[in-house]
């Protein structure tokens, strides 16, 4: 059903007017109650919740011709908005009563509404502009700090964004000459009849951009830069909040827009393959833990490209794509609210955390044993369904490569927690603790969504 009525769009346009409101009462007031201009931030994005649950009991439709209102985009909505209130909680610490307080805020709305974009276009021209304002916040938000490695992380972070987005443009300039479309459905019945080369060439184009968002390889290289160099809340948001617009938009493309003459399952799969084992062996070596966040970020990418590569082909390929972000979500968000409580960047500053602060230590092993896919947490029923999505559709070999990196992960993520849990106490730290509320948050959410997740599989 296709409709133009901007009701349809309730989510989105709570999301804007918190980012207009937002900025207007933040020009208005003394530094000391810039933290108003956040809580109107924070309101707008409930909003959109709210609105988003109403949304999902609806029929679904194409809003606009250009914007589908289906379940991936109700998760899309539902994941990157909860998210979202959880970055704006863990900046309310380190960034209360600074001089742009009020500017970060505005900037993370923004990004967020971006994202929402990305993973809900049903078209072309829609997905380049959802891209861009997807980005360009996020550039702004690298280089927050003023400081040399937080400028040095957003020019990288720029000039890698601008590169994959001529490619993604040049992609979708090729796409729309073959297929003399850019809505996705009349795309792939126009793309059926091209030759089959030149699809391929600007798949992989149009593919650039999105997995520059999505941190995959081979458009990776920002992420440990920009993790490391940015500040702490700042990577939190960008190694976590595009990634679930740019894996639903992927998703969408493959499944809706691609025809059957591009081999994009064995392309994907590739990529996928490629993206988890960097990830994993780059992390190995790592003792800045932020450092191993951000290769930690890359593996599970590749993790998610595989529900991606099974598009169309297995019926877990979307409940798949769609658990495994929200269970990545809070899990990502919850160890990088650890370090933002600790305010250490090395593995032996946590030597004996456990010792100072139990259920933090506790919160860390929940949210890294977390991410390598350890029942009760999320991640595991997350990656039993990619799992089963990948046998599903035809491709053991890459269940099998998947499964070996799962195990491989264990032994960076153990370097971290090992200390954490023994030797002895070090010096005291002043922890935030509105960074450590949202690490509690997100571990029990990961531990909640495990077992709710477990339960659903086994009915």
């Amino acid at each position: 059903m296709m409709r133009e009525n901007p009701a349809d769009l309730a989510p989105e346009l709570c999301v804007l007017a918190g980012a207009v409101l937002g900025l207007l009462t933040g020009i208005f007031l003394p530094r000391a109650r810039q933290w108003i201009a956040a809580v109107i931030c924070a309101a707008a994005l409930v909003a959109g919740l709210a609105f988003t649950v109403i949304a999902s009991r609806r029929p679904d439709l194409m809003a606009f011709g250009a914007f589908a209102v289906d379940p991936l985009t109700h998760l899309t909505r539902g994941v990157v908005l909860g998210a979202t209130v959880l970055v704006l909680g863990l900046a309310a610490g380190p960034l209360r009563g600074h001089a742009r307080e009020t500017e970060f805020s505005v900037l993370i709305l923004l990004a967020a509404l971006g994202t929402v974009t990305l993973g809900a276009s049903s078209d072309l021209l829609v997905l380049v502009a959802a891209y861009l304002l997807a980005s360009i916040p996020g550039y702004a938000l690298a280089g927050f700090g003023k400081d040399a490695p937080g400028t040095e992380a957003a020019l990288k972070y720029y000039l890698m964004g601008a590169f994959m987005g001529i490619f993604m443009l040049a992609g979708v300039t090729l796409l729309y000459g073959l297929g003399r479309a850019t809505s996705y459905e009349p795309l792939r019945q126009g793309l059926a009849a091209a030759p089959g080369a030149a699809v391929t060439v600007g798949t992989v184009a149009l593919l650039a951009g999105l997995l520059f968002k999505a941190g995959a390889v081979p458009a990776h290289y920002w992420i440990p830069d920009v993790t490391e160099g940015a500040p702490p809340v700042v990577a939190a948001f960008v190694t976590t909040v595009p990634k679930i617009g740019a894996f639903t938009a992927l998703f969408r493309l493959a499944a809706e827009a691609l025809p059957s003459t591009v081999d994009r399952p064995s392309l994907i799969a590739t990529i996928a393959t490629v993206t988890m084992t960097l990830g994993n062996l780059a992390a190995f070596g790592q003792d800045n833990v932020r450092r191993l966040l951000a290769y930690s970020t890359i593996s599970q990418a590749g993790y998610l490209l595989v529900p991606v590569a099974m598009a169309g082909r297995a019926a877990l390929a979307e409940p798949a794509l769609l658990f495994y972000l929200a269970a990545y979500a809070v899990t990502n968000l919850g160890a990088f609210a650890i370090v933002v409580a600790a305010g250490r960047d090395t593995i032996a500053a946590y030597t004996g955390l456990a010792r100072r602060s139990p259920a933090l230590a506790l919160a860390l092993a929940v949210c890294l044993l977390g991410l390598v896919g350890t029942p009760p947490t999320a991640v595991f029923v997350g990656k039993l369904l990619m799992f089963g999505s990948a046998l599903q559709g035809g491709y053991a070999w890459l269940a099998v490569v998947a499964a070996l990196n799962s195990v491989a992960s264990v032994f960076y993520y153990l370097r971290w927690i090992v200390p954490a849990f023994g030797g002895p106490s070090g010096p005291p730290v002043t922890l935030h603790r509105g960074a450590q509320a949202v690490a509690y948050t997100a571990a029990t959410a990961s531990l909640a969504l495990g077992v709710a997740g477990g339960i659903a599989l086994t009915v």
